[in-house]
């Protein structure tokens, strides 16, 4: 099997209540069988964690804000209506009823909700391969924490069981140290008892789990325990970089040797809902930054011109860098040097920049049904390079600090890059972590962990325009969660 196949509508997760306090439920999700029904079985438990996956892929719009609120890359657009919530982003004149920050808030507590839901069953059947099936649990759990945590701070913390009617005003918000606490031990109770591989791809492994949880050791500033918990990784030899940069994009490279945690996507059960668009199989994502009105024969589709790289992360890449062509195209100058393509597209109506996201272009072939709607690409979520890069700033930045080690990680980055070693760094201390920074950059972007790392290093007031320290480090609260669970807000919102 290519790839683990996420249940779109999942049932038994939504029983009964109405609640609508962190999540909010569709009435065709209600319950339709009640846990003493069901756990009887070990398909069962599997098919309530390949429910639990399924929040993952609604999360599509994440990756696109964390390059849309930072330097990276403009919303765009047919104008300033058009995606209103990523044009708030954008423009910081963000509001609490965002619709793409209420839709993550939701999206997260739904996939708490389903984790929590395991958790409190866990006891009703013994099964050979019980405790692995709960490390993805808890990987997933962390890692929907880990998504609120960065982006509203302080959240209602609950790991015992789903929120129901009588819980309404019942969480508060939790420090953001006691939510990075509970991330931390389910990360370490699911490294504790995942395989170290997967027949079936998509399916969370304890090096995904050790990536993640070095990661978040980053975002706490607990460097020394970062780079102990990535050298799990780096240390096994299971994964290795890509030769060509550009590879890592295609279809062909989903899942491949630097993929250390990708969001599955597919094609193969086409979805119809524009009520609900980001709620199918498909990625959405894919649609967002593709070229308006796109005709010709070029491999690309068209799209909604959304998500376009700044000229300021064009100029960001240096003269014989291979990542700048992969990341980022120019379509007028694409155009003229394919003139046997007969290309014609509309200019994006809306803060044009000329540029478009390579990484995530839609592609002709890639989707079914709904066109729109059922892009297969996956979000290389974790990759084998992020890990040298977090790897060497935590050893850059420990306590006592290994810049051979942090060197030997970013110049292997740099050697793909460049197609050779002639770009090595050398330098050490406070040169070095610049360095990084800036690597960080150019090797993710339009991965969506621009604005995440511009705002855990500090620099996000001096890179961002219109960013306000002491404010937009965090985003703010959706109103209904205001309004319904007498939630406070975060400052300035």
């Amino acid at each position: 099997m290519k790839k683990i196949t996420i249940i779109a509508s999942f049932t038994i997760f939504l029983m009964g209540s109405s609640c609508n306090k962190f999540v909010d439920y569709n009435p065709h999700e209600d319950y339709q069988i009640t846990s003493a029904d069901y756990f009887k079985l070990p398909s069962d438990y599997q098919s309530l964690v390949i429910g639990t996956y399924s929040p993952l892929q609604w999360l599509w719009a994440d990756p696109v804000i964390g390059d849309i609120a930072s330097d990276n890359s403009v919303t765009g657009g047919e104008n300033a209506t058009d995606e209103v919530g990523l044009q708030q982003i954008d423009d910081y004149t963000i509001v609490s009823n965002n619709s793409y920050l209420t839709e993550s808030w939701k999206d997260c507590y739904e996939g708490i909700n389903r984790a929590n839901y395991l958790q409190e069953n866990k006891g009703k059947l013994n099964f050979t391969g019980k405790e692995a099936l709960y490390g993805q649990v808890y990987f997933l759990r962390a890692y929907y924490y880990f998504e609120l945590v960065k982006l509203f701070g302080d959240v209602p913390l609950f790991t015992d069981h789903r929120l129901t009617v009588s819980d309404s005003k019942k969480y508060q918000r939790a420090p953001k140290a006691d939510v990075y606490k509970q991330i931390e031990t389910d990360l370490t109770n699911a490294i504790a008892v995942l395989p170290v591989t997967n027949t079936e791809k998509g399916r969370v492994t304890k090096y995904a789990a050790q990536a993640l949880l070095g990661k978040v050791y980053l975002y706490e500033n607990k460097f020394d325990a970062s780079a102990a918990m990535l050298e799990n990784v780096i240390s096994n030899g299971a994964f290795s970089l890509v030769p060509n940069f550009g590879d890592i994009f295609l279809q062909a490279g989903e899942n491949g040797s630097e993929s250390v945690f990708e969001i599955q996507y597919s094609n193969g059960s086409p979805f119809y809902d524009w009520t609900n668009p980001g709620r199918g199989q498909g990625n959405l994502g894919v649609q967002v930054c593709g070229i308006r009105n796109l005709t010709g024969s070029s491999p690309y589709a068209s799209g909604w011109s959304t998500n376009l790289p700044t000229q300021d992360l064009a100029k960001a890449f240096t003269t014989g860098d291979k990542r700048k062509d992969v990341t980022i195209l120019d379509i007028e100058a694409y155009k003229t040097a394919n003139p046997g393509l007969n290309i014609t597209y509309q200019v994006a109506p809306y803060k044009n920049t000329g540029l478009y996201n390579q990484k995530y272009l839609p592609r002709k072939g890639e989707t079914s049904g709904q066109v729109e709607l059922n892009y297969l690409n996956n979000n290389r979520t974790i990759r084998y390079a992020d890990v040298l890069l977090m790897a060497a700033e935590a050893n850059n930045r420990a306590s006592s600090p290994n810049d051979t080690k942090a060197l030997s990680y970013i110049n292997k980055v740099r050697q793909r890059a460049f197609g050779d070693a002639n770009h090595n760094l050398t330098g050490t201390g406070a040169t070095l972590t610049q360095a990084i920074w800036a690597e960080r950059r150019l090797e993710l972007a339009m991965e969506g962990d621009r604005f995440f790392d511009l705002v855990r290093t500090g620099q996000a007031a001096t890179k961002i325009t219109g960013f306000k320290t002491g404010r937009n480090e965090v985003f703010p609260i959706p109103q209904q969660e205001i309004d319904i669970s007498g939630l406070n807000q975060n400052p300035g919102y």
